[in-house]
């Protein structure tokens, strides 16, 4: 069942309602049902029943399949994305990106997790040449890269099992992980560590760690990372950026107070 929680005051009109129902959903990290609005709300079961069918049918939530429940959906998803990428504080941010490239000499990219994927929310590309260019608003598979196997880390366990055994792994690389008990086992290293990496798993010859950005209540919010060709920048000397990316994100971080 999906976390519930008393309401300090009921919403007391039918927009406040539902904005709350969709809060709610956005917060919840298990599949939530109406019987749940209504408890977390304190609204009326037939109230609650109403505004979840109006958000399944305009695709704000999707059902889960056994009848558990239902969980955000790709409208919402992409609301959330939206919402970040053209926040007022992307000029901010893009500053501490830009100021962390051009410490580390080496593309950087702040990234969040949409569905299975990883969508680019900002980067900032380095001069050199030989680079792998994404704008914001790509996504990325998540099973395959830092920032990626990062936050799928960081998921409470049966959110991240439910990803990663949906579907067959795609293999982007002779070195990409494609069997989800491995996979597994990779997440468990990265979420001791909180350190994101990807040894050419997405691309052949291209490296990448990754480190969390936190919101303000703790919860992993965004990835931030460095990226670069392997024989310009070896994994274990991507490593050694992780204190510049480790202070860049505490600096987007306070910028989500």
């Amino acid at each position: 069942m999906a976390p519930v929680g008393k309401p300090q005051k009921p919403p007391r009109d039918s927009i406040a309602r539902l904005l709350a129902a969709i809060e709610h959903i956005a917060r919840a990290e298990e599949p939530v049902t109406a019987a749940d609005l209504s408890v977390a709300l304190g609204i009326p079961r037939a109230t609650a029943y109403r505004i979840f069918a109006r958000l399944e049918q305009e695709r704000i939530l999707i059902p889960e399949l056994g009848g558990r429940g239902s969980t955000a959906g790709e409208r919402l998803s992409d609301m959330a994305v939206s919402l970040v990428t053209n926040s007022t504080r992307h000029a901010a941010r893009h500053r501490v990106l830009q100021g962390l490239v051009d410490e580390v000499g080496e593309t950087c990219n702040l990234t969040t997790l949409s569905g299975g994927d990883i969508v680019y929310i900002d980067r900032v590309e380095t001069h050199w040449p030989l680079r792998m260019y994404l704008s914001r608003g790509s996504r990325v598979p998540s099973h395959c890269t830092a920032t990626g196997k990062l936050l799928l880390s960081l998921l409470p366990e049966r959110q991240m099992n439910e990803l990663i055994r949906a579907a067959p792994l795609k293999r982007y690389s002779d070195r990409t992980i494609t069997n989800p008990d491995k996979l597994a086992a990779e997440l468990a290293r990265i979420r001791a560590e909180e350190v994101g990496v990807d040894n050419q798993e997405f691309a052949a010859g291209m490296v990448a760690v990754a480190v969390p950005v936190r919101d303000k209540q703790g919860r992993p919010v965004a990835a931030l990372a460095v990226h670069a060709p392997i024989v310009r920048l070896p994994l274990e000397a991507a490593r050694r950026h992780l204190p510049a990316l480790r202070k860049a994100a505490a600096a987007l971080s306070a910028l989500l107070d």
